[in-house]
């Protein structure tokens, strides 16, 4: 199981070269950045000028606020610059925040315009290697159009893994058919990886004549350390339990009416009430509470098997935890 860090959702560029360079002396297989405060591609620049080996994502960029030749665009200067160990991980982002947070349309057909938007980019990404003529006419996007004067030409590592983020079972057998890669929320349980998207990825996976290996699963973990670790990780679980494009987790676990609630308190901007409505058990079943002491144990307990790659939804960054992340990373590299 690789071990993976998250960069902060308020860390400078100023910080990265520093954080990068730490991330990969500890020996993190690949550093994260999210589209929350800040882009997420501008990051990984710095990332991939300070560092030689380790890999950079994002988990996840959103897809539909940007046209498929931009992020093309940007993903072949990442790889050119990372010398091929960039990964592109692309979300679609619920309705509310692309029409409102954006400014941009909803589908409404959210599975079916990313398949059409990686199709795009892998024909913008093969017109650029190939010099010829790029020719994706999909229901969402035409990309046909390639003059000299914009084709940035081939690189040395133009495989660019492509991760796609899922939650619901059309998704993730989406990433099973067409990704390298599928990027679990944060919100999830062993028995939902189990029962709902490992199933997807594979019926996905079978669509498409490939081996099942051939797509990596990765997943970022809610974990609670130290006083207070309890309420944060209810903090956090209130804050994605109360989006519906959720519910299917915890319907899973016959939660729903949790949910519910929890999202008619998110519309009336009742958020420091939401935490209370989250029991022991849904904390159990999403998160891990504790110390670092055995934190490695609890990780391959709950994740042997189902996952190939993990992250802590914790920001790496503070220098008094590095003895304890390179103990983490050391106990699941010698375990797994």
């Amino acid at each position: 199981m690789k071990v993976d860090a998250l960069i902060g959702f308020d860390t400078h560029l100023a910080d990265v070269p520093d954080l990068a360079a730490r991330a990969e002396a500890l020996g993190f297989s690949t550093i994260w950045t999210a589209e929350t405060r800040h882009d997420p591609f501008l990051p990984l620049v710095l990332a991939a000028e300070h560092t030689k080996r380790l890999r950079m994502g994002t988990a996840v960029a959103v897809a539909f606020a940007r046209s498929p030749g931009v992020v093309a665009e940007t993903a072949w200067d990442l790889a050119r610059r990372s010398e091929g160990r960039f990964i592109l991980g692309l979300g679609t982002q619920v309705r509310a925040h692309l029409e409102r947070r954006f400014g941009m349309s909803w589908s409404g057909r959210p599975v079916a315009q990313l398949r059409d938007y990686v199709a795009a980019l892998r024909a913008t990404w093969h017109a650029w290697q190939t010099g010829e003529t790029p020719s994706h006419r999909g229901s969402f996007y035409r990309i046909t159009l390639m003059p000299p004067f914009f084709d940035p030409g081939p690189i040395s590592h133009p495989g660019i893994p492509v991760y796609l983020a899922g939650v619901g079972p059309a998704m993730c057998a989406l990433a099973g058919e067409v990704a390298e890669g599928l990027i679990v929320h944060p919100l999830h349980s062993r028995r939902y990886l189990e029962e709902a998207i490992l199933p997807a990825v594979a019926s996905g996976v079978a669509t498409a004549g490939r081996e099942r290996s051939a797509v990596s699963i990765s997943a970022s973990v809610l974990v609670g350390i130290g006083p207070g670790g309890v309420e944060q990780v209810r903090e956090q679980i209130a804050f994605y339990a109360s989006t519906p494009t959720y519910r299917p987790v915890l319907a899973l676990h016959g939660w729903e009416e949790a949910g519910e609630a929890l999202s008619g308190l998110a519309r009336r901007g009742r958020w420091t009430e939401m935490a209370a409505l989250v029991t022991p058990e849904m904390v159990e079943a999403f998160a891990i509470v504790g110390s670092w002491d055995g934190l490695a144990e609890r990780l391959r307990e709950r994740y042997e098997g189902v996952l190939d790659r993990v992250s802590v939804y914790r920001p790496f960054g503070d220098p008094a935890d590095e003895p304890r992340w390179r103990q983490l990373i050391t106990s699941l590299r010698d375990t797994t």
